[in-house]
């Protein structure tokens, strides 16, 4: 491994920890995709495995052992190690998993590509909180759908807290981008889907019911906490599906809906 001891936090290759934010490592090195942070020796492990291409790593001494395994095809990638209360200052935090890694973004896939043998996807219409877009990946990759369209305005999946969040599972599960409705809704259509908005709606099917006899392709369509689905969303959507309430609570957490849908919406095989 290429190691350096953290003698001075203003060294270049400490950049990347210490004085960018997240928003502004989604844009370095564009068009080449920019940057994302792993957090904790699991989620960097599932970031190699998935094929993404480490750029540093930081970590604490007693991570070496850890970093040696993960690098072991990657030597000439350079690993930073300090001390605990060296880190802190450089990150502005306490790196209590031990490790960080600056990865390279890979380049979305195509919608199309996506869909081409999906039957159970999932769309996030909007999510602006990375904790509940993070919580969401977790549900999709455990409860078997085959992948995540995000529309243009919602959080980034590989937002430090979402991956964290995740446990590294928006590092497995394919996603990509959607384009606006109006380019989106016959896309989908013409691949097969199902368009079913999770919503509150007079119109409403019953969760139950409708997964009695759920289509072959299924995209379950998600938005954000308060506003809900938009109206474009829900003309998009060839049903609309609301999961029953007791004691007068009308809905759930948008991370905790997904996982009650996709587990009812399941492929049963």
């Amino acid at each position: 491994m290429q190691i350096t001891r953290i003698t001075d936090l203003s060294s270049a290759g400490l950049a990347d920890y210490s004085r960018l934010t997240d928003v502004a490592l989604r844009r370095v090195l564009e068009p080449a995709g920019g940057l994302y942070i792993a957090e904790s020796p699991k989620v960097i492990a599932r970031a190699l495995n998935a094929g993404h291409r480490p750029r540093s790593l930081l970590i604490q001494e007693q991570w070496m052992p850890d970093a040696a395994r993960l690098l072991v095809d990657w030597p000439d990638v350079p690993v930073y190690v300090g001390e605990p209360g060296v880190l802190e200052q450089l990150t502005g935090y306490n790196l209590h998993r031990g490790a960080l890694a600056a990865m390279h973004r890979p380049a979305l896939e195509p919608v199309e590509a996506l869909l081409t043998s999906a039957r159970r996807i999932v769309i996030l219409e909007d999510i602006v909180d990375h904790t509940n877009v993070g919580a969401i990946f977790r549900s999709v990759a455990g409860l078997g759908a085959d992948a995540v369209l995000i529309t243009p305005r919602c959080a980034d999946p590989l937002y430090r807290r979402s991956v964290r969040v995740s446990m590294g599972t928006v590092l497995q599960v394919p996603w990509t981008r959607l384009p606006e409705w109006s380019v989106a809704t016959p896309l989908l259509h013409a691949a097969g889907f199902h368009l079913a908005a999770l919503a509150l709606a007079d119109n409403a099917v019953s969760l139950d019911v409708f997964a009695e006899a759920a289509p072959e392709r299924l995209a379950i369509i998600l938005g954000a906490e308060g506003d809900g689905l938009s109206q474009h969303a829900l003309a998009a959507a060839d049903t609309v599906v609301t999961i029953p309430m007791l004691h007068g609570v009308d809905s759930l957490n948008v991370a905790s809906a997904s996982a009650v849908a996709l587990y009812a919406l399941r492929i049963r095989s």
